[in-house]
């Protein structure tokens, strides 16, 4: 199966099933001489595991991550970096009744008729498990990012029509509520809205936001390769993601040039600064050294028990009911996958970029 492999240098490839042994992440490129272990990684993977919440579902993964390779005496090699997870909390049979038929919002049918073939016990590779895999991979990632000053502030901006106050936003308040939200008032709405439309036998979407500062003016090319591209084609590989948004994003379609341009100034130390960040942080498919804003909108987990019509294998109209262990909204799971698909994106386009000038290989390796 091709499209299980993301980057250049900093590269990675995930593997396993939703309801198969395991989860796993073959990470190649990672520099050698890196501190890590499975407590550095850990800490990602519990944001994104099931079970946290009301919200999530009920699901019970420890998601125990083990570093199989790559390392030596707590440090990276240089070789390539293999984890696993185990999937420990299977109900497949939960997902039997699935085979006979498609369900609506879902893979199954695009599967079937590309491949022959599906697994349908949680959708398989199509399941939102194997993000797993890349929140390990990409943990090493913002790792690596930290230690060059680049941080993320990553979190969950709305959920259906219910957006955070700017006016409230507080950082500190994204790890005290079970939404990852920077306002609590919003917070508790939207955790009112989504017991509301559970109860209702539906589902809610929603869209995280990263805000990343730090990274420096030059990252990505002017054409095929450009950071917007490349961040864009990582965070739509996730599943249930339906757009992705740079700077102002869609706005920019309602605004005068005047308005969205932003202008260039120097501070007293003679630094140069934008006047303002419209864009994003990225000019022309490079990165301008200011902050990158990226936002994700993802669509309501098509998982519901509401009544759905869809077809079977005997070519009947049928109406169903779908039954199993699922997310109510899987946004605030996501904002760690957000996060950590833009940090191997970025890390990548910093490898990528220590080649870009003789003045930067002349200064790697002459003595």
């Amino acid at each position: 199966m091709a499209g299980s492999t993301i980057g250049t240098i900093f590269r990675i490839t995930t593997w396993g099933e939703s309801h198969g042994k395991a989860i796993g992440v073959v990470l190649d490129g990672c520099p050698a001489g890196l501190s890590l272990s499975e407590e550095d990684i850990q800490p990602f993977l519990n944001r994104r595991k099931p079970g946290q919440s009301i919200y999530s579902t009920p699901r019970k993964e420890d998601d125990a991550v083990e570093i199989l390779s790559g390392t030596f005496e707590g440090r990276t090699t240089g070789t390539p970096i293999s984890m696993i997870v185990y999937n420990k909390s299977q109900h497949s049979a939960d997902y039997s009744e699935i085979a006979s038929y498609y369900r609506p919002g879902h893979a199954d049918y695009t599967f079937d008729a590309k491949y022959g073939f599906r697994d349908y016990r949680g959708g398989g590779r199509s399941s939102g498990r194997e993000t797993t895999a890349r929140v390990a991979a990409g943990a090493v990632a913002v790792k690596i990012l930290n230690q060059l000053g680049i941080t993320f502030t990553t979190f969950t901006r709305s959920i259906g029509d219910i957006e955070i106050d700017e006016a409230r936003f507080d950082r500190k308040e994204i790890f005290h509520n079970k939404l990852y939200m920077p306002d609590a008032e919003a917070a508790a709405k939207a955790g009112e809205y989504i017991v509301e439309m559970t109860k209702a036998h539906d589902s809610v979407g929603g869209c995280v936001e990263a805000r990343i500062n730090g990274v420096p003016a030059g990252l990505g090319d002017t054409v095929f390769e450009k950071l917007v591209a490349n961040l864009a084609k990582a965070v739509m590989s996730i599943g249930a993601v339906k757009c992705v948004e740079i700077g102002d994003g869609a706005k920019v379609s309602r605004m005068t040039g005047s308005e969205d341009n932003d202008g260039f100034m120097f501070d007293e130390q003679g630094t140069l600064l934008k006047t303002s960040n419209h864009a994003g942080g990225i000019l022309g498919g490079l990165s301008d050294g200011s902050e990158i804003r990226l936002r994700a909108s993802f669509k309501a987990t098509p998982s519901i028990l509401k009544n759905q019509r869809t077809v079977n294998k005997d070519n009947e109209n049928i109406e169903i009911s779908i039954k199993g262990r699922h997310d109510p909204v899987i946004v605030p799971r996501a904002v760690v996958v957000v996060e950590t698909m833009a940090a191997i994106t970025l890390l990548d386009a910093l490898l990528l970029n220590m080649t870009a000038t003789m003045q930067g290989i002349e200064q790697f390796y002459k003595k």
